[in-house]
């Protein structure tokens, strides 16, 4: 029974200093505070209701790229004695397209020179004869800093043309 009556000591000794105590001074600024006027809140600010903005540039050229620049050419009739040999079996580097391909290097001996080109997933030697890219790209010759390539396109109204095309050597510097 002893160990209850410690806490309920404390509770009546903390409760008697509460009691009758002279708030005079507090009474004095709470009644000079309400004697003082009343401010006012400023009213909140106008906003302007956002206005949608159309870009109608839309259209035009990008100021980042360069002008294109288009010329008028004469459009090439074709032949109907140029055509495709189709009996020819297609060799592999003909299922891709030939700007795929890049010279990386020339290899020589005593059977002539070839071209090391890099395209379709590796590394790929072709001599003069050699078929690639799909319009039937020949190749012609072999330089130590290009490849000559002869394709055969169709020109749209039934006839063939033959294009010339350069793989040159890539620059690794």
């Amino acid at each position: 029974m002893r160990f209850y009556k410690w806490p309920l000591l404390l509770v009546v000794a903390s409760l008697a200093g509460c009691g009758g105590g002279d708030f005079s001074d507090l009474n004095a600024f709470m009644d000079d505070v309400r004697a003082k006027p009343k401010g006012t809140i400023e009213p909140l600010p106008q906003f302007t209701p956002y206005e949608a903005f159309s870009y109608s540039a839309a259209n035009m050229r990008s100021p980042f790229q360069a002008p294109v620049k288009f010329e008028v050419i004469k459009r090439q009739k074709g032949s109907k004695e140029i055509k495709p040999d189709e009996s020819r079996v297609k060799q592999f580097l003909e299922g891709f397209n030939i700007e795929t391909f890049t010279m990386v290097g020339t290899l020589s001996d005593q059977r002539g020179i070839f071209a090391l080109i890099s395209g379709a997933g590796s590394v790929h030697r072709v001599k003069i004869g050699d078929y690639l890219g799909r319009n039937h790209g020949k190749i012609l010759a072999i330089d130590s800093s290009k490849i000559d390539v002869l394709e055969i396109v169709p020109d749209g109204e039934g006839g063939w043309l033959e294009r010339p095309r350069q793989l040159s050597l890539r620059d690794n510097g």
